[in-house]
């Protein structure tokens, strides 16, 4: 499951960052992303992004290609 998929009022724990892009996963990472962080949905846009997202106690925005990559076990 990933992040994006996180219906809003969901949460979940980090399993890990799964993207063949090393400059998006490196971001991810510089963000606060790690495996067994927690996460909670907020909030998408009215497209679907963007997402936000709290991560552990900080407001995260994403874009939803950025959520994706962003692999999640589903509390």
């Amino acid at each position: 499951m990933t992040l994006k998929t996180l219906r809003k009022g969901q949460k979940g724990r980090v399993r890990g960052i799964v993207t063949p892009d090393e400059d998006l996963a490196t971001k991810l990472r510089e963000i606060g992303f790690s495996e067994g962080d927690e996460v909670e949905m907020i909030t998408s846009g009215p497209l679907g992004q963007p997402l936000a997202v709290r991560l552990n106690r900080t407001l995260v925005a994403l874009r939803g290609n950025e959520a994706a990559a962003v692999q999640i076990d589903h509390d």
